[in-house]
C-alpha cells in the first residue's frame, strides 16, 4: 500500500466506525422491538451486525478507491460529501426506527437512504467502476432491509 493510501484507508474507516458505533448506539432490540410482529423471512438478530461489518468494509473500499480515482478535488469534495450523506442517511434511520418507534417514518426515510446509494452508485461509476460495483451489496441489503421496514409497518398497528 502506498504512503498515499495511508489516511484516506485510515480516515474513511474512522468515518465508518463512527457511522457503525451511532448506529449501534442508537439501536435498541429491547421489548418494543422484540414485541414488534416481523415477517418470517426476518434475518435472525445475530445476522444484523455481521451483514453491517461486511457492508461498512465494503464501503470504505468503495469511497477510498471512488476519491482516489477522481480527477480533482472538486470531485473528490463530492465523493466524500455523498459518503457522509449516506452515513447521516443510514444513522437517521436507526434514530426513527428504534429510538422514536416510527418504523412508518424510518421506510420514507429509509428511501432517502437507498436514492444515496444510487447516487453514489452512478456518480462514483463514473470515476471508478469498481468503486461503483462494491456499493451493489450495500444497495441489496438496504432494499432487504426497507422491505423488511415495510413488512413491520404493515404487520403491526399504526404507529404514533
Amino acid at each position: 500500500m502506498k504512503a498515499t493510501w495511508i489516511i484516506p484507508v485510515v480516515v474513511a474507516t474512522l468515518a465508518a466506525v463512527c457511522v457503525a458505533a451511532l448506529g449501534a448506539t442508537i439501536t435498541d432490540l429491547g421489548p418494543w422491538y422484540q414485541g414488534l410482529e416481523k415477517p418470517d423471512w426476518t434475518p435472525p438478530d445475530p445476522m444484523f451486525p455481521m451483514a453491517w461489518t461486511l457492508m461498512y468494509a465494503l464501503i470504505v473500499v468503495s469511497g477510498v478507491t471512488a476519491w482516489r480515482a477522481a480527477p480533482d478535488s472538486a470531485v473528490s469534495e463530492r465523493i466524500v460529501s455523498l459518503f457522509a450523506l449516506n452515513g447521516f442517511l443510514n444513522i437517521t434511520w436507526s434514530l426513527l426506527f428504534f429510538r422514536l418507534q416510527r418504523p412508518d417514518w424510518a421506510f420514507y426515510e429509509l428511501i432517502l437512504l437507498w436514492l444515496s446509494i444510487i447516487a453514489l452508485i452512478i456518480y462514483c461509476g463514473r470515476y471508478s467502476r469498481g468503486a461503483s460495483l462494491l456499493l451493489v451489496p450495500y444497495l441489496g441489503w438496504v432494499s432487504m432491509a426497507g422491505a423488511l421496514n415495510w413488512a413491520v409497518v404493515e404487520l403491526n398497528p399504526p404507529f404514533g
